[in-house]
């Protein structure tokens, strides 16, 4: 497994994974503390209450979320954005189609191909 991404990311060059019903990603920068990952969702797609160790930070770069981050709901809109603390229980449902734009420290090595 690489241990960082290449220097540039040309969005074109990146193919898009399957992340869920209506929802793909494309991983964009990253190296053992760092990653940018780009998340399409189509209208009604959920991303599934969840937990991680890492440290989370969202900007919503369109579309309209409904956000749910431990015992809190909020609908957010283009240029908004969140912070999930370690271990916090987060997820999503999207309310108009859009991007969010997810950085994550340490990277996700899940998300990283073998």
């Amino acid at each position: 497994m690489k241990t960082r991404s290449e220097v540039f990311q040309i969005a074109s060059e990146h193919p898009w994974e399957p992340a869920g019903e209506g929802v793909r990603r494309q991983i964009m920068g990253y190296d053992g503390q760092l990653m940018v990952v780009k998340v399409h969702f189509d209208k009604g797609a959920v991303g599934a209450l969840h937990e991680h160790y890492h440290s989370q930070a969202t900007y919503v770069a369109s579309g309209k979320f409904e956000l749910t981050i431990g015992n809190e709901k909020k609908v957010l809109s283009e240029g908004d954005g969140y912070y999930v603390a370690p271990d916090e229980i987060h997820g999503c449902v999207c309310l108009e189609e859009g991007v969010l734009i997810d950085v994550f420290s340490p990277h996700r090595a899940d998300f990283l191909k073998k």
